[in-house]
């Protein structure tokens, strides 16, 4: 499967999440994220992201939460607890520490985490689905060395649960059956060595590769193609907020971005000259898993609000048009490899 494929499948998952509060409709994109994740990924060392992402969910989901009983945010009728209130001064109006806990704010402030948590999830889901590094291969030569820079970047989660997880098998190899908050003391400073040592070993690659290089290209070409790219992603930005009027000035920009993008790609790829050996290809299972994503998206923009009202409280629904588009996500279970073992 295309690695493109997978992350474009996942932010069609995260589109859904960032327009949703609703939690029946979170925890079905939860739900659909990790289950295709589980079934679809390969035996690679970055095959258990999801698990530490959904993690790293449950631990955001816990700190909104706690900033909401410290800070307060959205207030309600319904009292829960009422916690001492801490006096601040007048320039400080506006927040409050402790006072009154209600039911309607506390809803809220899960909501919000809840939805932060998915945003994680769709992208775990993309991280132990998809070969960062097979991305890299795809990508226009113009984009070759921002492309490197991202592709480490994704890479970092990945490497980190490879790391601590070959540093506690190790351990259990040695006898050590440490758990708890003293057993991740002891895998700290082995995982960040190990994260160190890495680094260091792909710097001292991309300098013998010649990273940064200009290929002998003039300061006239180069200066082209910076201004052709960054006017084109200008445009881009602009049209894309003029599309929110009525008028054709959004359209207008977008086409004149699309276009200052695509001459700046073109004489950048003058710059790296580079061979593929085996390209990954895209077919029709990347085509439908793309297609599964969008649907899911577009659904849930076409479908009713899928924001959870809080004040006043009430029971949240399923909406019917999001819940089948999220269902159609599921397609890469049926075409997708199963994991090798």
């Amino acid at each position: 499967m295309h690695p493109g494929a997978w992350w474009l499948w996942a932010l069609g998952l995260a589109a859904v999440a960032s327009r949703a509060t609703n939690p029946v409709v979170l925890g079905l994109v939860i739900a659909v994220a990790g289950f295709v994740a589980v079934t679809c990924r390969q035996d690679t060392p970055w095959a258990d992201s999801y698990g530490v992402f959904f993690k790293f969910g449950l631990a955001v989901l816990g700190i909104r939460v706690l900033f909401h009983v410290v800070l307060g945010g959205v207030d309600g009728p319904t009292v829960l607890l009422d916690l001492p209130e801490v006096p601040l001064p007048d320039w400080a109006r506006g927040i409050r520490l402790g006072g009154p806990l209600t039911a309607e704010g506390l809803v809220f402030a899960l909501c919000q985490g809840l939805q932060l948590a998915t945003l994680l999830c769709c992208v775990g889901a993309a991280n132990a689905l998809a070969n960062a590094k097979r991305l890299l291969r795809s990508l226009p030569a113009a984009l070759y060395e921002v492309s490197v820079a991202v592709v480490v970047a994704m890479t970092v989660a990945p490497q980190l649960v490879a790391g601590a997880r070959s540093v506690r098998r190790a351990r259990a190899l040695r006898g050590d059956v440490v758990r708890g908050v003293r057993a991740v003391k002891l895998l700290l400073v082995p995982v960040l060595e190990d994260a160190f040592e890495r680094s260091l070993v792909l710097a001292a690659a991309m300098d013998s590769r010649g990273y940064g290089r200009n290929a002998g290209l003039p300061t006239r070409t180069r200066v082209l193609t910076g201004f052709l790219v960054l006017g084109g992603l200008l445009g881009l930005c602009i049209g894309a907020y003029a599309l929110l009027d009525t008028g054709t000035f959004g359209v207008w920009m977008l086409a004149a971005g699309v276009v200052l993008s695509a001459a700046g790609l073109w004489t950048g790829s003058r710059r790296v000259r580079r061979s593929r050996y085996r390209p990954d290809t895209w077919g029709l299972r990347e085509a439908v898993v793309v297609a599964s994503g969008l649907v899911a998206a577009v659904m849930a923009f076409l479908g009713p609000d899928l924001v959870m009202p809080t004040v006043p409280l009430t029971a949240p629904d399923l909406p019917l048009l999001p819940a089948l588009g999220l269902l159609c996500a599921l397609a890469p279970v049926l075409i997708a490899d199963r994991k090798r073992t």
